[in-house]
């Protein structure tokens, strides 16, 4: 059975032991709810903002058209990185958009989306679901009135792009890079001059000279964005997002007055729609990487060096957001102790088999 056909089913599941009542019952027990939804992602971005469409199509359709969500680019009604607190504040009843936008408020909506050296996107999925992590989170978004869901992860991203080529840490120094929260926060104390700006803008500000590098996701959306044709240096790995998290925001007011079925719906949509963005990227990269090599990429392992100060930066810069903000350091304790857990077992088995795998293909190449 097709999953669409399945989640539809399951939707109207909720209803089905009401049907002998008679339509006025069914009518009741399934209202026509109409809500807005605003994205941090423009719409030339089709796995981060087409993901927010998925999910709002998986809710009409496993409703039976009565729970309808209309979607709405940055700037139609909010601009990109305002989208929590029209949330919070009730302007929209939705929002799609990542946690560490919104580091500025507080360091630990970061664990909402990848804190430096975090969880990769298998291990963050299974913090969120067998884990504390949905637990610690609704925690931390009900203080600003607003009930989160995952809704899509890009998996590991990469480490940017540069005019120029990053041989140690000193050629970090006065560099104006565009990232965001706390990666912003980590490359600062390696000397970087962070700078937050929202996906549909980061072009001009590259070619214009305004930037100087850029880390956005990976491959495939990177080739859309054109940052080849400016900064053709293209580094690996991107070690402040190892598994980011993209989100769903509802409202908490707006979400409480549902039916339960529908509560239920929109945590099946938003689910189903987390892994189909997944699939994308990791089906997609693989062929879009081969294409920006061909326009002119050169690709890049940052050095080890790098990545031991970097790694090294990250402990004190998470230590002192633990001795300042309690809240910050209940969820790093829980999310840290879950990664330490998790990561040697995944270079036991997966580690092993793919390093062994790639090295095989590489041979078989030649």
């Amino acid at each position: 059975m097709e999953r669409r056909s399945f989640l539809k089913k399951a939707g109207m599941g909720a209803i089905a032991g009401t049907a002998v009542i008679g339509a006025p019952a069914v009518a009741q027990e399934n209202p026509a709810v109409k809500w807005r939804m605003v994205s941090s992602f423009p719409r030339s971005l089709p796995a981060l903002y087409g993901t927010g469409e998925k999910f709002v199509k998986y809710v009409k359709e496993m409703s039976g058209g009565q729970f309808q969500i209309d979607s709405f680019p940055p700037g139609e009604i909010v601009p990109a990185l305002q989208v929590m607190d029209a949330v919070s504040n009730g302007t929209v009843q939705a929002g799609h958009t990542c946690g560490y936008y919104y580091f500025g408020k507080s360091p630990a909506y970061c664990f909402d989306t990848a804190v430096p050296f975090g969880l990769t996107a298998r291990q963050m999925n299974a913090w969120m679901i067998e884990g504390n992590g949905m637990k610690l989170l609704r925690e931390l978004f009900g203080q600003v009135n607003i009930v989160n869901f995952m809704l899509g992860n890009t998996a590991a991203q990469m480490g940017g792009w540069y005019r120029k080529e990053i041989k140690s840490i000193d050629d970090f120094k006065g560099l104006k890079m565009r990232t965001s929260g706390m990666n912003g926060e980590l490359l600062s104390r390696l000397g970087v001059v962070p700078q937050q700006i929202a996906g549909g803008d980061i072009y001009p500000s590259l070619e214009k000279g305004t930037l100087d590098a850029v880390e956005f996701v990976g491959p495939y959306d990177d080739e859309k964005l054109g940052f080849v044709k400016v900064a053709p240096h293209y580094y690996y790995p991107g070690f402040w997002e190892a598994g980011p998290q993209v989100s769903l925001y509802t409202n908490k007011d707006a979400y409480e007055a549902l039916p339960a079925h529908y509560k239920a719906i929109i945590d099946a949509a938003s689910r189903s729609a987390s892994a189909d963005m997944l699939a994308v990227y990791d089906s997609q990269n693989p062929q879009a990487l081969r294409r920006l090599i061909a326009s002119g990429a050169k690709l890049h392992e940052f050095p080890r060096e790098i990545m031991e100060v970097a790694y090294t930066k990250a402990q004190e810069m998470f230590k002192e957001y633990s001795d300042k903000d309690p809240m910050f350091k209940k969820i790093y304790d829980d999310y840290m102790a879950f990664r330490d857990d998790l990561a040697p077992w995944f270079n036991v088995v997966e580690g092993s088999y793919t390093r062994f795998l790639a090295a095989q293909i590489a041979k078989n190449r030649k």
